[in-house]
């Protein structure tokens, strides 16, 4: 663990000379997803070649945005060569769910900044997830993955008092009409490193109560998706 972590901060002191050079835009978005309710809509998801992900947050992306709410994400290739030491850690942190089921390398490399995917992008990244450890800080607060439905203030309220910060909260509606707890937006300075109050927010499409669904077995959620059919 001292090492990976090292080797972490070794890429981003490395790299932040290059990015004061190139930034270009006010803020970043820092999104989460929880897998349970992506995987429980109608529409197929797998999980990736390197096989079922853990039943926790997975990171979505982090990606410059301007305080107009405009954003600056031009598709981006990826060189698995040169992010061979995060590799193992990218698989469990970051993992892909859409289909065709896949390792990761087209969701990584797209819907990122101009330098993406650097070193410093990526390390900073996975530094921010362990960061704001969003699956504890809920359930901090007695909100866990229970199927369950939650105000939706009180799971702001949990994720500011557990980070300091005001999150915005992404929502979808899944086959049995709930909705539910999607996605998780943060806003992080332009360093990549420090979380900040939000410029501006997304748009949020969520219920007062919504569904903190469980990440069950993909085989499970697609025999019941079938009856729907």
């Amino acid at each position: 663990m001292q090492s990976k972590n090292l080797i972490i901060r070794l890429f981003t002191i490395q790299c932040l000379a290059v990015v004061s050079i190139a930034q270009d835009f006010d803020f970043f978005y820092f999104a989460l997803q929880w897998p349970g309710s992506y995987c429980d809509l109608k529409r197929r998801s797998c999980y990736p070649s390197t096989g079922k992900p853990a039943s926790d947050f997975g990171i979505h992306g982090l990606w410059p945005n301007y305080k107009d709410g405009s954003n600056c994400d031009p598709d981006s290739s990826f060189d698995e060569s040169k992010i061979s030491d995060l590799l193992s850690n990218m698989q469990k942190e970051w993992p892909t769910l859409s289909c065709p089921t896949a390792n990761g390398l087209k969701f990584w490399g797209r819907k990122n900044m101009e330098l993406a995917p650097s070193l410093f992008w990526i390390s900073t990244t996975l530094n921010l997830k362990s960061q704001v450890n969003l699956l504890q800080t809920l359930a901090n607060a007695g909100i866990n993955p229970d199927g369950e439905f939650y105000s939706l203030e009180s799971i702001k309220r949990a994720i500011k008092q557990g980070t300091g910060y005001t999150p915005s909260i992404g929502c979808n509606v899944n086959v049995w009409n709930n909705t539910q707890l999607h996605e998780v937006y943060m806003c992080v300075d332009t360093s990549g490193s420090n979380l900040i109050e939000c410029p501006i927010f997304p748009r949020e499409r969520c219920e007062s109560q919504i569904q903190f669904p469980t990440f069950s077995n993909v085989v499970e959620t697609q025999s019941l998706l079938e009856q729907f059919e």
